[in-house]
């Protein structure tokens, strides 16, 4: 398969390294200071391009890479907000965009225990929940996209929770904290505190390599589908 790479940071050198060892080839890489390849016929000749970079040029490199006839593929988050709407028209006109706030597969599973959880807890009042996520200081939004999807997953399930908030006290909103800490790759842990005992799940990522081999195989997905394509999709969870 050809490969474009959008965006050149540690992610993107990861997702080269793991691409190769896969079989595929790096047909082209974009970042800040190269803008015009969009227009080379190396990026054009991609199958999928795969895309991390920061949110406000998110939508604007799906657009270019669209216009090429280009899938994508891209854990860019922080875009969905304004232009959420405009991305699924144009899925459902024919483009092709695999979007994830996070690729990792024990993620995913992660994701898939906390919805079934969540939805056991919707029985138990007693048990109250909220949710920590850790990163890096260098990701500067908060909360993280992976808190955010899976806050939205306990929020959807948990009827007494109307929608999630940061640095509430609120009983009604389920509260979601957030610590920049060294070069953390990312931890999430859910809590359902009552008086007699805690549940805690958490997820901790060990490295960036499980976000780069799963954009890498939601690549070769990608290949072969078409429209809006997300993580449950692929695994089916």
């Amino acid at each position: 398969m050809k490969i474009a790479l959008i965006g050149y940071g540690k992610m993107g050198k990861m997702i080269e390294e793991i691409a190769i060892s896969r079989g595929h080839e790096i047909v082209s890489i974009i970042d800040i200071d190269n803008q015009q390849d969009f227009d080379s016929p190396a990026f054009v000749s991609a199958d999928v391009a795969i895309e991390f970079t920061a949110p406000q040029a998110a939508y604007g490199n799906y657009l270019k890479a669209w216009a090429k006839g280009v899938k994508v593929v891209s854990g860019s988050t922080g875009w969905m907000t304004e232009h959420g709407d405009d991305v699924r028209k144009a899925c459902d006109e024919g483009k092709t965009l695999f979007w994830a706030s996070n690729f990792s597969i024990g993620v995913a599973i992660f994701s898939a225990v906390n919805r079934y959880l969540a939805k056991i807890m919707n029985e138990f009042p007693q048990y109250d929940v909220e949710m920590e996520e850790t990163h890096h200081v260098h990701k500067l939004d908060h909360p993280s996209g992976t808190a955010i999807t899976l806050a939205e997953e306990i929020v959807e399930n948990i009827d007494r929770k109307e929608a999630w908030k940061e640095d509430t006290t609120d009983k009604k909103y389920l509260r979601v904290d957030h610590i920049r800490r060294g070069e953390v790759p990312g931890i999430h842990t859910i809590r359902y505190d009552s008086d007699a005992d805690l549940i805690t799940i958490t997820h901790d990522a060990h490295s960036r390599k499980g976000f780069a081999l799963g954009a890498v195989l939601a690549a070769e997905y990608t290949k072969e589908h078409q429209g809006l394509l997300t993580i449950s999709d692929m695994f089916k969870f």
